[in-house]
């Protein structure tokens, strides 16, 4: 079975890695600080530039998927400037479990899901183990 690096550059897959390696960290920051946080991002412009996204809907205690939304309309708006971007969440899995849960996606079209099981317990947070899927392309549309 073909890994999504098959698909990028080696280019691609360096700004994947950055992006992941910039989104997770926060989110766990996040977590150990508030036990919880509001979705995010991080974008990357075509010269390899990084920043922080935020979405505000105007409430105080905004819907998560009204978030999300924002920020992946936000994103694709700018998607000519960007050559990747992660998109962070706090969700509930299936199996009931708390999870970080990132989306990567590059222009080059690699689209990544990547999900980080957690608990809290005794004042800290426990991790489990990281697991990556394919993802679903909303910045960057399939080209047909």
């Amino acid at each position: 079975m073909p890994s999504w690096r098959d698909s990028v550059s080696p280019q691609g897959q360096a700004d994947i890695d950055e992006m992941l390696n910039l989104a997770l960290p926060f989110a766990q920051q996040m977590l150990a600080r508030h036990g919880e946080f509001y979705p995010y991002a991080f974008s990357m412009n075509s010269e390899g530039e990084v920043r922080m996204e935020a979405a505000h809907t105007g409430s105080e205690r905004p819907s998560s998927l009204d978030l999300l939304a924002l920020l992946y309309r936000g994103l694709a708006a700018k998607g000519k400037e960007l050559r990747a971007a992660a998109i962070a969440s706090d969700v509930k899995l299936g199996s009931g479990e708390d999870a970080i849960r990132l989306e990567i996606e590059h222009r080059e079209g690699a689209v990544l899901a990547v999900v980080l099981p957690y608990r809290k317990e005794h004042g800290g947070i426990k991790y489990g183990d990281l697991a990556a899927f394919p993802g679903e392309r909303r910045i960057w549309p399939a080209t047909a």
